[in-house]
């Protein structure tokens, strides 16, 4: 980094950056933040990798000062954002101004960035005087991580936190339920970690947090601006829920546990009398825990369920979810969009005896109804989670195609079967979703009418195209870790693209923001987990935080090879792709 080029250090790229003459010496710094009392040492805590030297508590010793301040009139002119930010560097020192605790942190790790590349360069604490004018394009910039299939305990948990902080992520979606294993506590339903627990993909350890556990991550998220929303998947990927409670199963026996990767065979049955204690007594306790505004139900790929039961669910759901106080989250099914593989998702419900069968009976393996024996509902389950042969073989199946797609920077995107009127379209003439309810959108196969109307009836859209932010994709076809049921997301592919050109007809002022999402059938480790959020996290944030007529491919692919320093520095493993002059 030089003088002339400060913004090579800051991703996602700012609103504005003014350049100043001269520069800060932060080599001795002192946080001066008054009614703040928090923040000294949080920012001590951030900017103490980057080489800036604080003195030891309560020394007197000078320092330069790092002044954080409350300021309405921060950020740009005429900005009402509540995450608006001014960041200003002289010779003098530094001052961080914004409204709201939230600003000042996006200041402050805006700073630290430059401090890193500063490091780097070897001019530790020399800060290039200049002003940085900010806020971000859209308020929800998350990440959805699946601790499901692969257990990711507390640490790991934090060090997720720390990185979503160090690019203005500003949510933490945790995937804590799925066929492979439960993963939170439940203090009105014990057996769901007692029982379902200590299992994982391929026979891998399980675990889970406890309620404590919860409650201390939340906090650590919370004081880093960070928000985590729960996912508790219903009506389907609730395998680890039958396994503990027999009687959510028609037969009324437990379901085996289930450590494959298949998806869509397993859901819960509205008709009997153990289900709704269950959803009330599940989600009650996650909305009593849960210290943020959100309770995520899932609803995705429910592949053997009729379009009325579903749509009750979401009805349902909803409503525990609000009456409980919290804002209810979905994925985009809850629309009533059904799944994009809508021919997979019918042979799914004939093979368990059509609309109404009896879905996964007491003692079937799980997957068996779904995969019948060797019929396309296997393979496109298989496809949404094993690889490009599953997902030619779910297509060949039900009639449809896939082919490989150039994408920019040269990777490939799968192109999936062509959609056609199936079981699980729901009824066109009003929406099942509340106003208010946040849907994450991934899959689009499915048509666009079913979010339009959930848009007009006050639905709020997250945008996660499995083809730009599922990070759990492979970079390229011979990577070693990932999936390709989505195609190959290269860097650029996460890049370049426009949150509000994503759903056609779907009005801007209904897009809350955006999210990547990493699944972790592959996923055993931080290393590996990390390798497949960078780069590509950074580019997603980006998206999320900086106007899209201020992007820039070539400006970014330089500023991740400056970023890829701090990486090294903090011994947080990436891809070096080969996009990038690293």
């Amino acid at each position: 980094m030089t003088a002339n080029d400060v913004t090579a250090a800051i991703i996602p790229a700012p609103v504005r950056v003014e350049r100043g003459a001269g520069a800060a010496d932060l080599r001795r710094a002192r946080v001066v933040a008054p009614g703040l009392e928090d923040l000294p040492a949080l920012a001590a805590e951030l900017l103490r990798p980057a080489g800036v030297a604080f003195p030891a508590a309560g020394s007197a010793a000078p320092g330069t000062p790092i002044e954080l301040r409350a300021d309405a009139a921060a950020g740009p002119p005429s900005s009402a954002n509540p995450e608006r930010y001014t960041l200003t560097v002289t010779g003098d020192g530094v001052t961080v101004r914004a409204p709201g605790r939230a600003g000042l942190l996006h200041g402050l790790r805006t700073l630290r960035q430059l401090a890193g590349a500063a490091q780097a360069a070897g001019r530790p604490g020399e800060i290039p005087a200049l002003t940085v004018t900010d806020e971000p394009r859209y308020g929800w910039r998350g990440l959805s991580l699946d601790v499901a299939r692969h257990f990711f305990g507390p640490a790991d948990l934090r060090a997720v936190v720390d990185l979503l902080g160090h690019y203005k992520f500003n949510r933490l979606g945790l995937h804590l339920t799925d066929d492979q294993g439960w993963r939170l506590e439940i203090p009105s339903r014990p057996e769901l970690v007692a029982r379902s627990s200590g299992t994982a993909v391929g026979g891998d350890p399980g675990g889970y947090l406890s309620v404590t556990d919860y409650a201390e991550l939340q906090e650590y998220a919370a004081a880093r601006g960070v928000v985590v929303v729960p996912e508790i998947d219903l009506p389907g990927h609730v395998n680890a829920a039958t396994h503990a409670y027999g009687e959510l199963n028609p037969g009324g026996l437990p379901t085996e546990a289930y450590e494959g990767i298949e998806v869509g065979f397993s859901r819960l049955h509205l008709g009997l009398p153990a289900t709704e204690p269950f959803l009330r007594d599940v989600l009650g306790d996650v909305a009593r825990m849960t210290r943020g505004p959100w309770v995520h139900f899932g609803g995705d790929e429910v592949h053997t369920m009729p379009p009325g039961e579903y749509r009750e669910f979401v009805r349902l759901c909803q409503e525990i979810v609000g009456a409980a106080g919290k804002t209810p989250a979905a994925w985009q099914e809850a629309a009533g969009a059904g799944h994009g593989d809508t021919d997979a998702a019918a042979t799914a419900m004939a093979a368990t005896g059509g609309p109404g069968g009896p879905g996964t009976t007491a003692g079937t393996t799980p997957g068996a109804a779904a995969a019948g024996s060797g019929g396309a509902a296997g393979a496109a389950a298989h496809a949404r989670s094993g690889g490009a042969a599953a997902a030619q073989a779910a297509a060949a199946g039900s009639g449809g195609t896939v082919t490989a797609q150039a994408a920019p920077g040269g990777s490939t995107t799968t192109a999936a079967a062509p959609r056609s009127a199936g079981v699980l379209e729901q009824d066109p003439a009003a929406s099942p979703v509340r106003a208010g309810t946040v849907l994450h959108y991934w899959d689009s196969r499915a048509g666009s009418a079913a979010f339009v109307r959930a848009a007009e009836a006050g639905g709020r859209f997250v945008m996660a195209p499995a083809e730009r932010t599922y990070l759990d994709m492979k970079y390229t076809p011979d990577h070693p870790l990932g999936l390709v049921w989505a195609g190959c997301v290269e860097l650029r592919d996460s890049y370049e693209w426009d949150p509000a050109a994503v759903v056609g007809g779907l009005p801007a002022e209904a897009i809350d923001g955006v999210s990547a999402c990493v699944w972790t059938e592959t996923l055993r480790t931080r290393d590996e987990l990390f390798s497949m959020l960078l780069p590509r996290l950074a580019a997603v944030a980006e998206c999320a935080w900086t106007p899209q007529e201020h992007k820039d491919w070539e400006s970014f692919r330089a500023r991740v090879a400056t970023e890829a320093v701090t990486w090294r520095r903090d011994g947080s493993a990436f891809h070096p792709t080969p996009q990038v002059d690293w």
